[in-house]
């Protein structure tokens, strides 16, 4: 007993104490840690924890995984449409990295292709618009037609029906006559190529043989089975030129197939873009006056009076989703940053697609899926 004692003394001196001792691992992050990786905390001056930690071993010390997880991300992954109309779609992304939401925005902006205007072969041009700025004004008019339906074109290929769309605009304005407004409506699709000869100096010796033109349609588009009772127009009611009394322009327009990549011509949304979701915290209850005027300082109204009775009023956070971070409702006073905290959600994305006519926007959304999914597969066929 007198060695046990006096071991027991000598350990507690030198300050010794074993592993086993130490209390269990926690299972989870403690809150203020869960918080700083599942939130950004938007202060009045800027916001905090900002980044995202994609390193698998950061939580290692206290017992937490951080490394992707295919069966995780497949259980908490989620797609929720907000709105869908004919030109715009807003939907949820959930539970993914913002690398991912970033890529689906770049493909929507630069890799998807479309129809546009290219070559501008212009006969006559009277108008107070430049040649070059009149061919620019054209390339940027949306093409109303599936670009899948066509094939690239390379300097080498000759245009023909299955990857070139061929317009001819000639308008005048008479003399005495008022100014005239030259819109899309004036482009006439022609099915059958181009109409403006390639050389006329040099014709064939042969009268009986077609003239060359710019184009070499085999046949017509419109007796292809998917424009015969869908004309190929562009977009309607999109002005291209004014003309005075006198002037003229007549020219024809080649559309081809490309990527926004190459032109922003053909990038197929007018915009694309996300913003992680809002989430607006009352840290304590406000009422009365306080309530309106916290009520009455939010430009989005986020939020609302609730009456609780008694005559007592209480404001309440009725859409978080409208809040756009102007931080009104932190300026109105220094204490507020203390009664209501703005943050945003790190891996919940507010997704906006806005098309510029040429595919609905939710076969664009899908579109961007599919390519990439062929760079993740070209990866891995890369790497095994």
């Amino acid at each position: 007993m007198a060695e046990k004692n006096e071991k027991k003394q000598v350990n507690e001196g030198k300050g010794k104490f074993s592993s086993l001792d130490l209390p269990d691992l926690p299972k989870g992050l403690p809150p203020q840690l869960e918080f700083q990786r599942t939130r950004v905390l938007c202060n009045l001056d800027a916001p905090i924890h900002t980044d995202t930690v994609m390193y698998g071993g950061a939580y290692a010390s206290m017992g937490v995984d951080n490394s992707v997880q295919l069966d995780y991300f497949r259980q908490k992954f989620r797609v929720e449409v907000v709105r869908l109309t004919k030109d715009d779609m807003e939907f949820d992304l959930i539970g993914i990295d913002p690398s991912i939401a970033n890529a689906f925005r770049r493909i929507l902006i630069a890799e998807l292709p479309t129809m546009a205007i290219e070559k501008v072969l212009i006969a006559n041009n009277t108008s107070v618009i430049q040649d070059e700025v009149l061919a620019h004004r054209l390339g940027l008019i949306p093409i109303m037609v599936d670009p899948r339906l066509f094939e690239y074109i390379s300097e080498n290929d000759t245009n023909n029906e299955k990857n070139t769309i061929v317009y001819k605009l000639h308008v005048r304005c008479e003399r005495g006559a008022p100014r005239l407004t030259v819109k899309t409506n004036e482009l006439k699709w022609l099915p059958n190529g181009s109409e403006l000869l390639l050389d006329s100096k040099n014709s064939d010796s042969n009268p009986t043989s077609k003239p060359r033109t710019y184009t070499s349609f085999s046949c017509s588009q419109a007796s292809l089975p998917k424009f015969a009772n869908n004309p190929i127009n562009p977009m309607p009611d999109i002005t291209i030129a004014r003309l005075g009394p006198g002037q003229e322009i007549e020219l024809e327009a080649h559309a081809v197939k490309g990527m926004g990549k190459t032109h922003a011509k053909w990038s197929p949304v007018a915009t694309a873009w996300y913003r992680m979701l809002p989430e607006v915290v009352l840290l304590e209850d406000v009422e009365d006056e306080d309530a309106e005027k916290l009520v009455n300082t939010c430009p989005v109204k986020v939020f609302d009076i609730e009456d609780i009775g008694n005559g007592k009023k209480k404001a309440t956070v009725a859409r978080p989703r409208a809040c756009t971070l102007c931080r009104e409702c932190l300026r109105i006073g220094e204490e507020w940053e203390k009664r209501v905290s703005l943050r945003r959600i790190k891996d919940h994305f507010i997704f906006t697609i806005e098309s510029t006519g040429a595919l609905p926007p939710e076969v664009l959304f899908t579109e961007a899926v599919k390519i990439l999914e062929d760079k993740c597969e070209r990866v891995i066929t890369e790497l095994s």
